[in-house]
C-alpha cells in the first residue's frame, strides 16, 4: 500500500484578554478550517492531513489538537477557548515548533503548514525572544515548513519579516473583517494542497493579494 504524503496544518491562535471582542468570530473561523480541511482530504486523497491547534496567552500554552486525523476533529466551542491575560507569542511559536519537530524527526513524507493567528505583537514572552524564533524558522523552511502569519491592530508585515515570515494576511478587527480573513485563508489552503498535488512550491503567491 503506497504511504499518503502527510499534511501537519499547524495553528498558533492568540488567546489573550484581546482576543475577547472577537472571540465568537474566531471559534467559527477556526471551525470553518477544519471543515475546509476535510473538503481538501477529500479532495486530495493522496493527502492525509492533520491538525495541531495550539492556543496561547501569559497563563501558558494550551493544546487543543496535536497531529489529529482531521476526520476525527471535533469544533472547538466557548468551554475550550477562553481569551486572557497578555500575549507570549514568542513562547507558543518555541513551543509548537519543537513539539511538533520532535514527532516529524523520523519522517520523510510531509510538509506542515503553520498558521500564526493573533491580534498584537508579542510582549510577554521569557523562553524564546525574536531571533532565535527567526532562526527556527529559517532552518525548518528548508525542510518543507510553509509559514503563514495573520494578524491584527499591528504593523502585519512588518513583524512578520523581522522573523521571516512572507506569507502574510492583514485582517480588520470587526465580524466582516474577519470573515474576509477566513475566506481568503480557505482559499489559500486550496492552493496550498493543489501545488503540493503538482510538486511546485507551495509558498508562491500564497496569498494573492496580501492584506
Amino acid at each position: 500500500m503506497e504511504t499518503k504524503h502527510e499534511v501537519h496544518n499547524l495553528i498558533i491562535l492568540d488567546e489573550s484578554g484581546s482576543m475577547e471582542t472577537i472571540k465568537e468570530s474566531i471559534i467559527q473561523g477556526f471551525n470553518e478550517i477544519v471543515q475546509t480541511v476535510k473538503g481538501i482530504a477529500k479532495e486530495y486523497p493522496e493527502q492525509e492531513h492533520f491538525i495541531s491547534l495550539v492556543s496561547f496567552n501569559g497563563l501558558g500554552q494550551k493544546i487543543l489538537h496535536f497531529i489529529d486525523p482531521v476526520e476525527k476533529l471535533e469544533e472547538i466551542d466557548k468551554k475550550r477557548y477562553i481569551p486572557n491575560a497578555s500575549t507570549p507569542l514568542y513562547d507558543a511559536m518555541g513551543f509548537s515548533f519543537a513539539k511538533m519537530k520532535q514527532v516529524l524527526n523520523s519522517k520523510k513524507n510531509y510538509n506542515v503548514l503553520v498558521t500564526i493567528l493573533t491580534d498584537g505583537e508579542e510582549n510577554a514572552s521569557r523562553e524564546y525572544n525574536g531571533q532565535a524564533i527567526k532562526g527556527i524558522i529559517e532552518g525548518l523552511k528548508l525542510n518543507g515548513w510553509t509559514f503563514t502569519y495573520i494578524g491584527a491592530d499591528h504593523d502585519v508585515e512588518s513583524f512578520a519579516l523581522k522573523i521571516s515570515i512572507t506569507n502574510t494576511l492583514f485582517f480588520d478587527k470587526n465580524e466582516k473583517g474577519i470573515k474576509n480573513m477566513f475566506e481568503k485563508e480557505k482559499s489559500a489552503r486550496e492552493r496550498y494542497s493543489e501545488k503540493l498535488r503538482m510538486n511546485e512550491d507551495p509558498n508562491h503567491d500564497f496569498y494573492m493579494d496580501g492584506k
